[in-house]
């Protein structure tokens, strides 16, 4: 899985419309989460850092929720965004979740191993299992 990187807002308006899930490295205000939505119909998922997260407004959370996208808690650790504009989600990973879930282990558990082992949040993890492994 593919999450694209967008460190400005001015890069918004630059989106593929085929973007499903985007990881905002700066702090987007109420017009920016518009913009993104208007930008990338076809949005699952945000992720935002938890920090920004904290600070995001209730207005921009539930408009994203009632648009049905999912906001995500997590950074993309050690991402070069001069070098590619995407942070990708080894296929690795989600085998290890999906062989970790058919061992018979609950998604907790699945998710704290995971989170332990990749260092992703675990937010993303859970996002993974539900988009990807159980879908």
């Amino acid at each position: 899985m593919r999450l694209r990187v967008v460190s400005s807002k001015k890069e918004i308006s630059d989106l593929n419309r085929n973007e499903q899930v985007v990881h905002l490295a700066f702090r987007a205000s109420n017009m920016d989460v518009m913009n993104l939505v208007r930008t990338c119909p076809r949005l699952k998922a945000v992720q935002i850092p938890p920090s920004y997260y904290q600070t995001m407004s209730k207005a921009a959370q539930q408009f994203l929720e009632l648009q049905g996208i999912e906001i995500i808690k997590g950074d993309v650790w050690g991402h070069r965004k001069d070098i590619d504009e995407y942070y990708s989600v080894s296929e690795k990973v989600i085998d290890r979740i999906a062989s970790l879930m058919a061992e018979g282990y609950s998604i907790d558990e699945t998710v704290k191993k995971v989170h332990r082992e990749t260092k992703l949040s675990e937010d993303l993890i859970r996002y993974l299992l539900k988009e990807q492994v159980m879908a």
